[in-house]
């Protein structure tokens, strides 16, 4: 994989601020939910109304992702015991997409929760060493391996891998993680974790375009590469992914992703270049990775005697 040049690391949301009733009296929280200043995120926990923003940074998914983070900030704050975010949670502090905003505050407790624990904690008991925690931006975390390994044994393939591709790319060795599964052979969600981070790839630049590689690679189809480099007679350009050998390229449209004449007549600019030039060119939205539509589509653009033998991945669909 050759990283097209300029290409973005994940950094992650700005930290908000956020309130927490026991600062407060009474009256002056109701005052200001009232006013729409302040939104309940949990328990005791408030998020003030966020300024006015591009629109890119007010779709649903980012108001998930700052009310995720806001919630990790307010349980933090809350717990005076030992603690450790993890898991999405985790990830998302680290700055990694996520196929979808965490739903609930993940923490690693070395004791079980009380009678009363938050409904919107997933408390996980567990012993950690001192090379698997770390204070990042302030906040109790699991080190970026052991997050990646926690997602990767938990969550769905698909969603394990959005984490591991971008942790690849943030500088996380895939033989690293490989030889820490090797200490938990045999233990729920290890053989899929295996899987995932075998197949995980630093070149996806968005979690689409990992989730969009795991859709072909769950049918069967070969792996494709990520950042394929193009030399048109205009310019050389990246696709998000791709093979080669059936001169064959995927881009995958995200929302937003062209959001002005000009970007559009750019980007019709270059795709002509790159047809041009010899290549096949499928763009890709959310509705495509539904079901088999994806592969399908791919097939149906490889002239018969080219296509492939599927061979359906079932450790990625468990």
């Amino acid at each position: 994989m050759a990283r097209r040049p300029g290409a973005p690391l994940h950094a992650g949301p700005d930290l908000p601020d956020v309130e927490l009733a026991r600062d407060f009296a009474r009256d002056a929280v109701a005052r200001r939910v009232r006013g729409g200043d302040w939104e309940r995120i949990g328990w005791g926990i408030y998020l003030p109304r966020a300024p006015a923003r591009a629109a890119e940074d007010t779709a649903a998914a980012a108001v998930r992702r700052r009310v995720a983070l806001a919630h990790a900030i307010g349980v933090h704050r809350r717990l005076s015991t030992d603690h450790w975010f993890s898991h999405e949670t985790a990830a998302l502090i680290w700055g990694l997409p996520t196929l979808d905003p965490p739903s609930s505050t993940h923490l690693i407790q070395r004791h079980s929760a009380g009678a009363r624990s938050d409904p919107q904690v997933v408390h996980h008991v567990a012993a950690v060493g001192s090379a698997d925690v770390i204070v990042h931006r302030g906040l109790p975390v699991t080190s970026l391996d052991r997050t990646v390994l926690d997602c990767a044994r938990t969550l769905a393939p698909a969603a394990g891998l959005v984490v591991a591709d971008a942790a690849l790319a943030a500088g996380v060795v895939r033989e690293e993680l490989l030889g820490r599964l090797e200490g938990v052979r045999g233990r729920p969600g290890a053989r899929r974790a295996r899987a995932v981070i075998d197949l995980a790839d630093p070149g996806a630049e968005s979690a689409g375009e990992s989730f969009m590689r795991f859709v072909l690679l769950r049918d069967g189809l070969p792996r494709p590469s990520t950042q394929v480099r193009v030399v048109t007679r205009t310019a050389t350009y990246w696709a998000d992914a791709g093979w080669e050998e059936w001169r064959t390229l995927l881009e995958y449209d995200g929302g937003g992703k062209y959001t002005d004449r000009a970007a559009l007549v750019r980007e019709k600019h270059r795709h002509d270049a790159i047809v041009e030039a010899g290549y096949r060119v499928l763009r890709v939205s959310k509705e495509d990775l539904r079901g088999t539509r994806l592969t399908a589509r791919v097939l149906a653009a490889l002239p018969a005697s080219r296509r492939p033998q599927l061979h359906p991945r079932r450790d990625l669909r468990t």
